[in-house]
């Protein structure tokens, strides 16, 4: 498997536990005392930096800081637009486009030769 589809992946996987770590507590824990959430999400979050170093370390080989930052960023927006509107309920907003337009910029100057 090529060094980016494998980062790419590991990226993904990771930025899907990210995601959860970070918001999920506000849909299932809102009752619950902060500390509780924390704790929660920090359980949550070591998944997901099992997933990002190894992917970062891996992307390095071929990529420069830069372009695994941009990367891991158009990921993140990729998996959080779902997240959003399937699991937080979220409206689908014209502003997830204009966003992902805006990546799509800073892909094409990162990743230029």
């Amino acid at each position: 498997m090529p060094i980016i589809l494998r980062t790419g992946l590991l990226l993904t996987l990771s930025n899907i536990f990210m995601t959860f770590a970070w918001y999920g507590h506000l849909k299932n824990l809102n009752n619950r005392n902060w500390y509780v959430a924390a704790l929660a999400s920090w359980g949550i979050a070591l998944f997901e930096y099992l997933l990002q170093v190894p992917a970062n370390r891996i992307g390095y080989t071929q990529l420069s800081v830069s372009q695994l930052k941009i990367m891991q960023e158009v990921i993140a927006l990729s998996v959080f637009a779902p997240f959003a509107v399937l699991y937080m309920n979220e409206p689908v907003k014209l502003d997830f486009l204009w966003a992902g337009l805006c990546l799509l910029g800073a892909v094409y100057f990162i990743f230029r030769a």
